[in-house]
């Protein structure tokens, strides 16, 4: 079971809580994670049915006494359970807020963060999250709001600082949204941080259950909804990104394309090709195309400006599906030839004799490079290295 958080109008705590409660998880399993804690002061969780924008949800509330205790983080570490997404979710809080604030992290003073509301907020989190089994929790970008709100210090800037801190060390996408409230709050990004393994839209899967967790504002701009949707992944063949550079090229001397080509490969590019064309007063061209990972990207495109006489480039980034690979070898004539083996889940699809051991061996052995192909071939087949 996988799980994704639309976070089109942010995230906080009670809201991530009404998103579980709201999709299957019994009050009673969060109920128990708070009770787990080694806190003097009795906390209850309470559900209740809402809508918002005509959308039903689930808003739950944390109910806690009045406190005047300010923890700091060694106050909170010593009071959590053994669950380690839980400390995982209170020490980037730690950290967050002593980036901030200038401190160090063993001494911040979890105000907003720290009251009993919060500390039932992650560790029940953790225990939905680890009732439902999931083995992968994925999220959208990230609303944050702006504005200003009221805190413990004065007016603090929304998004909060500590909320923009825990979001980029987690490499979340953000933005600002069309609602001047604060939508996603320090303990809503430190939930997020904490669980979410990658971000991006709804990944493929069969969809078993839907959640929606309440905020506690009906806001006019939007549906104040934290969404959970849970499925089963859906298999899909293997897609990596690459990136395609292209240069339309009419004053290279045509001798010169052989040497371009294997300069580019030697940079890294993973295929050159080129492509002939007209341009305009009826001059005849090439157009240049360079296949190459990201990575290579800017060695590429260096080796495409030194070596052609282009002074302009196209980029456009594609998806790649590439298949599994390995190497292979027979001897013709006792002279080794690698195969290239291609494989599908699995299944052997596609072989192909490496042509430049292919000559190699057909200038030692003095014979033409087509005969001893076609001995490859021949010699593959017994091998059962041929699909």
């Amino acid at each position: 079971m996988i799980g994704w958080l639309d976070c089109a109008a942010g995230a906080s705590g009670d809201m991530f809580l009404g998103a579980l409660a709201d999709a299957g998880v019994p009050i009673e399993v969060l109920q128990d994670a708070v009770d787990s804690v080694g806190l003097p002061e009795r906390i209850v969780l309470r559900a209740e049915p809402v809508t918002r924008h005509g959308i039903g949800g689930t808003r739950v509330h944390v109910d806690a006494p009045p406190s005047v205790t300010t923890r700091t983080w060694r106050d909170v570490r010593a009071l959590l359970p053994d669950d380690e997404r839980a400390h995982d979710a209170f020490a980037r809080l730690a950290h967050a807020e002593a980036t901030v604030h200038r401190t160090d992290p063993e001494d911040v003073h979890f105000h907003e963060v720290g009251g009993l509301d919060a500390i039932a907020d992650v560790v029940a989190a953790s225990a939905g999250i680890r009732h439902l089994g999931l083995t992968a929790l994925h999220a959208s970008r990230v609303t944050l709001g702006s504005g200003t709100s009221r805190g413990q210090h004065g007016r603090i800037p929304i998004p909060a600082p500590a909320v923009l801190a825990l979001l980029a060390e987690a490499g979340a996408p953000v933005h600002g949204g069309p609602a001047e409230f604060e939508m996603c709050t320090p303990t809503g990004a430190a939930l997020l941080a904490a669980h979410v393994s990658q971000w991006g839209p709804l990944p493929a899967m069969t969809v078993r259950a839907t959640g929606n967790g309440a905020g506690g504002r009906d806001l006019p701009e939007l549906p104040n909804l934290l969404r959970l949707v849970l499925g089963e992944p859906v298999s899909r063949a293997p897609l990596g990104e690459a990136v395609v550079l292209e240069a339309n090229v009419d004053d290279l001397d045509p001798r010169l394309w052989p040497p371009v080509l294997a300069a580019l490969l030697d940079a890294g590019a993973s295929d050159a090709w080129l492509t002939p064309i007209l341009m305009k007063k009826g001059r005849p061209a090439h157009t240049l195309h360079v296949l190459a990972s990201p990575d290579r990207m800017p060695q590429v495109r260096a080796a495409v400006f030194t070596h052609t006489s282009t002074i302009g480039l196209r980029i456009v980034t594609v998806s790649k599906h590439a298949l599994d690979r390995e190497t292979a070898s027979i001897t013709v004539g006792g002279h080794p030839i690698r195969i290239k083996l291609a494989r599908d889940s699995g299944a052997l699809v596609n072989a192909s004799i490496e042509y430049e051991d292919a000559a190699t061996a057909a200038t030692a052995l003095g014979l033409p490079v087509k005969v001893v192909l076609a001995r490859a071939t021949a010699a593959a087949a017994d091998a059962g290295l041929l699909p």
